[in-house]
């Protein structure tokens, strides 16, 4: 234990040194890095280049969490390497191919990948997650009224026994401990205080989501089934209109009502509440019908972009809905009473939805056909042709490397019962079914079952489409067999 802490003491003054002032954030070299890491019990290291913009990005908010997480108990640390110049060996050794890279050590050893939020309150919740029990135990009152003074959702249980629900509860503790913040405690004053007789489990919201429509206290009443405590967490934890951010975009399914607006409840949690309230009054009505959220408008600009805007002025919250087919914009000025009129029209189904297209092209006699949105079932879905579909984006390379090979093979195959189409995948809605993650994805579609689309996974140079359409094609080809082999010309004639 001696020696551990005076490595650490070294490390911090070396720091000081560093940095000319105190620092929370460890930089460690290949000198030193196996050595120190080792004398951590748990760590965060992030790998980083100087030049890197994401990780100049993240610097302060790495800084701040360590400031926090170093006080923790047990306490956490944060440390850095870079990966050009001092630490190019460590870097190598732990496979680092980006930056920045972040992994949770835990002394000296690789225990994960960090995949959790790059905010420092994020990066602050989600290692204390990885340290101790999934919940807290809380031994007096006290305890119990210190947990309350963080302002995040937080799922206690209080219990006066071992039982199957304090069983189901702790394991549902650990399955989520990276997401929720769980404490349970067995202390008869905590039990009296909170008028549990036996025991219960119960989701307190903060003060700062407090409002008049949902309580701040949410109580579970379900049995001791694991899945049934899990899902009532799940389903309560963000509240009526939750508040939606980078880091839990996933948690809010489907369909979603989402309004964008100067969200900040840091810096300005009344005006971000004004807000709320207003949109909370009109949610409050189509509970369980649809799910509701606030969104910083800065922070999703390119879900706005998705939806048409290139910028929002407005200090006015601006509403869009999304399900698993449609999307609909809010296109009056927000009121309540726009609002809910928006709602109600929404639910009758009297809603013309939103679809982010481009122009339809005057002349589309090119071999390649270019499908926009608003053409795309004329060009592609109900062309009566076997079609092959390029999803691009016109500042990627590959897609900008795969255009002339792309050209020759509509020109081949321009006499062909064969479409070649080409949609530009960031200026138009992808319809459903098209999973398109990465540029350029393309698809296959038979004539005759154009409802479901295959992957073309081949490769990329001509004699590849070629062979893979051949072989594919409803009709054999006229110019080519199914092997992909050019036909002689008295075959073509026949033909």
């Amino acid at each position: 234990m001696y020696s551990r802490l005076f490595i650490l003491s070294f490390l911090l003054s070396s720091l000081i040194n560093v940095y000319g002032s105190e620092s929370d954030v460890f930089q460690l070299t290949d000198d030193d890095f196996e050595s120190s890491i080792s004398e951590f019990d748990t760590a965060l290291v992030m790998f980083y280049a100087p030049w890197c913009g994401h990780c100049k990005r993240l610097k302060p908010d790495f800084e701040k969490a360590a400031s926090i997480l170093n006080k923790n108990d047990p306490p956490i640390y944060l440390v850095k390497v870079d990966c050009t110049e001092s630490g190019k060996s460590t870097c190598s050794n732990f496979d680092v191919s980006g930056y920045p890279t972040l992994k949770i050590f835990r002394l000296g050893k690789v225990v994960k990948e960090y995949n959790g939020p790059r905010n420092a309150d994020g990066i602050v919740k989600y290692m204390k997650s990885q340290v101790g029990p999934g919940s807290k135990k809380l031994s007096s009152l006290l305890d119990f009224t210190k947990w309350f003074a963080k302002e995040e959702v937080t799922v206690v249980g209080f219990f006066k026994k071992d039982s199957d629900l304090k069983k189901a509860f702790l394991n549902v503790a650990d399955k989520l401990r990276e997401k929720v913040s769980f404490a349970h405690t067995e202390e008869d004053e905590v039990l009296n205080d909170q008028k549990v007789e036996s025991e219960a489990v119960k989701l307190f919201r903060p003060k700062v989501f407090s409002n008049k429509f949902e309580s701040n206290v949410i109580d579970y009443s379900g049995g001791s089934a694991q899945f049934d405590l899990e899902n009532f967490i799940k389903e309560n934890y963000h509240g009526l209109v939750g508040h939606r951010t980078t880091d839990n975009a996933g948690d809010f399914k489907s369909p979603l009502v989402v309004a964008y607006y100067g969200v900040d409840y840091v810096k300005n949690p009344k005006g971000t509440n004004y807000w709320r309230n207003r949109i909370l009054k009109v949610a409050k009505n189509y509970q369980g019908k649809y799910n509701f959220a606030i969104s910083a408008k800065d922070d999703f600009q390119h879900e706005l972009n998705d939806f048409g805007f290139d910028y929002v002025a407005s200090d006015k919250p601006l509403v869009t809905v999304k399900d698993d087919k449609q999307k609909y914009v809010m296109k009056d000025e927000f009121s309540i009473e726009a609002f809910e009129k928006f709602m109600n029209d929404l639910a009758a189904g009297n809603l013309t939805p939103y679809l982010k297209s481009e122009d339809i092209p005057a002349d589309n006699s090119a071999p390649v056909k270019v499908a926009v949105a608003k053409n795309f079932d004329d060009v592609v879905t109900d062309n009566g042709k076997d079609t092959l579909v390029e999803f691009y984006a016109p500042w990627c390379g590959h897609c900008k490397k795969l255009t002339p090979i792309y050209d020759e093979l509509a020109e081949k195959l321009k006499n062909e019962n064969v479409a070649i189409v080409k949609m530009d995948a960031t200026a138009n809605d992808v319809p459903a079914g098209f999973d398109v993650r990465g540029f350029p994805t393309l698809y296959w579609l038979p004539k005759d079952n154009k409802s479901k689309p295959v992957r073309y996974e081949g490769g990329r140079e001509l004699e590849d489409f070629i062979k893979y359409i051949a072989s594919r094609a409803t009709d054999e080809l006229k110019g080519y067999d199914r092997n992909g082999k050019p036909k002689a010309a008295s075959d073509k004639d026949e033909l």
